[in-house]
Parts: structure tokens; C-alpha cells; sequence
């Protein structure tokens, strides 16, 4: 196997992050995709940045103050 590197950007395993854990994803070259050494998570940047989109919908409200709970 190729010697592992950082890609142009460091990408969050989306399949880590969604369990809470930031873990950055390395590149393969001779593939052309990334990887997650604590998963096993492979995919294309575009994968990745889809997947990530995805998991940042958890934290959507995460800048804005709810004060009122009225669920009636």
C-alpha cells in the first residue's frame, strides 16, 4: 500500500463524525480517494463533502438561542 498523506484539504471522516469523533481522513494517490484509518471509510471527495453536509444538519441550531419550548 501507498504511504499515506494528507490530501489538498483535511477532510472529517463523515462516518466518524457522525459518532462525535474528529477524525482526519488521509489520501491515497494511487486511487485517487481517501480513508479513514480508524473506520475504514473510503469514498471521493465528492462523497465526503455530500456526507458531510449530511452530518453538519445535526448541528444547524447549534449558533441560535432557543428560549421557548411550546410543543402544544
Amino acid at each position: 500500500m501507498a504511504q499515506a498523506g494528507k490530501g489538498r484539504l483535511n477532510y472529517r471522516c463523515p462516518s466518524c463524525f457522525m459518532r462525535d469523533l474528529d477524525i482526519d481522513m488521509f489520501y491515497d494517490r494511487d486511487r485517487k480517494e481517501y480513508y479513514c484509518l480508524r473506520c475504514q471509510f473510503t469514498g471521493t471527495e465528492e462523497k465526503i463533502v455530500k456526507w458531510n453536509e449530511l452530518v453538519r444538519l445535526r448541528y444547524g441550531a447549534m449558533n441560535q438561542r432557543i428560549t421557548k419550548f411550546d410543543f402544544d
